[in-house]
């Protein structure tokens, strides 16, 4: 049957005249899903019964728990979702004043990035809005989203802009866009995020060299990192919207002098800032089994992230290292690989 979650308010109404609502009846419609959050259709008691019957004949909400979860040393928690006959995993992010929830939009991912444990599932699908909806209204305590799971946000551009419409809207959850952060590689269908939501935006760029990033990122072919920051400059992020730049550091690699002064001559004239992140190695077993990536990626040590941190601050690009979370789990950043066996201790 059709799935309500996900549809925008439009073709809510169109679903209520559908089955013999009055048009009104969408608004109470989305109230039910995105602001109450029901998961069956006799919660919603300002439909008649008979409106309430024709629905569950046709539709169906689309609200599924996860199957497992994972719980790291650090309080991060790990979701397994089922997604047809795949599964894809969301990781809850508990801090002092916040609760961060990082959402997947594909089943693996296409984008093989060399040094990425999740790009080794491959590829086996998008997912729906309904899909990404389901894996945030899981939790009624969550103060940001990142969309840094599972995949290549924008090579799933039209479910995920539909997400965010329904997360944002008024009609829906009605979240400010800057409570939303959207990852990406860097692929053309970027600028239709750009120019279509207001929301956070994060570039994954590993390395400002692009012959350098074309050996572990194949998405540096289809846009070179040189245009998706000639693109970036194109836009105003001297207000509230944000963009940053993922960096993972690897030894000698990409930590260098030589990098540092070539991210401060790409970016010059680009209000942004860089987030240094430590490689995460992975568990041996899990990696021997069926996650080990192409090629070492040696991390870098903290004295020398540290030294990165402060030459580009110091030289006016605001830069942090960011705190690893859920590594232990196999929850962090690049470490998603679905591995219930190896992670999931507990049964939902």
């Amino acid at each position: 049957m059709e799935v309500l979650l996900g549809k925008t308010l439009e073709e809510l109404q169109q679903v209520a005249l559908s089955v013999g609502l009055q048009k009104f009846a969408g608004k109470q419609l989305a109230e039910w899903l995105y602001v109450r959050r029901v998961s069956t259709f006799d919660a919603m008691s300002n439909i008649s019964l008979k409106g309430r019957e024709a629905l569950k004949a046709n539709y169906t909400i689309g609200r599924h728990a996860p199957v497992r979860e994972a719980v790291s040393a650090d309080g991060t928690r790990k979701y397994l979702f089922a997604v047809g006959e795949q599964f894809i995993e969301s990781v809850y992010i508990p801090e002092e004043d916040r609760a961060t929830l990082c959402v997947s939009t594909q089943a693996g991912c296409k984008m093989g990035c060399k040094f990425c444990m999740t790009g080794t599932l491959g590829f086996h699908g998008h997912l729906s809005a309904a899909d990404i909806l389901n894996q945030i209204f899981y939790f009624d305590d969550l103060t940001n989203i990142v969309f840094m799971g599972e995949g290549e946000p924008m090579d799933n551009i039209d479910n995920v802009l539909r997400s965010l419409e329904i997360m944002t809207a008024p009609y829906g959850c009605a979240w400010s866009p800057k409570r939303i952060t959207v990852s990406t590689v860097g692929i053309p269908a970027m600028k239709r995020f750009l120019d279509e939501s207001e929301c956070h935006l994060a570039v994954s760029m590993h390395n400002p060299f692009a012959a350098e990033r074309k050996e572990i990122m194949p998405a540096e072919k289809m846009l070179s990192i040189t245009d998706v920051v000639a693109l970036l400059k194109q836009y105003d992020w001297s207000h509230q919207r944000r963009v940053s730049f993922e960096y993972i550091c690897w030894a000698g690699q990409n930590d260098t002098i030589r990098h540092a002064k070539e991210l401060l001559r790409l970016l010059k004239g680009l209000n942004c800032r860089i987030n240094l992140i430590r490689f995460h190695e992975g568990v041996e077993e899990v990696k021997s089994q069926k996650s080990k990536v192409e090629r070492h990626f040696p991390s870098s040590d903290e004295k020398q992230m540290a030294w990165f941190r402060d030459y580009l601050t110091d030289n006016g690009i605001t830069t942090t290292i960011r705190r690893s979370r859920g590594e232990d789990i196999l929850a962090a950043c690049g470490m998603l690989v679905n591995a219930l066996s190896q992670c999931a201790d507990k049964q939902m």
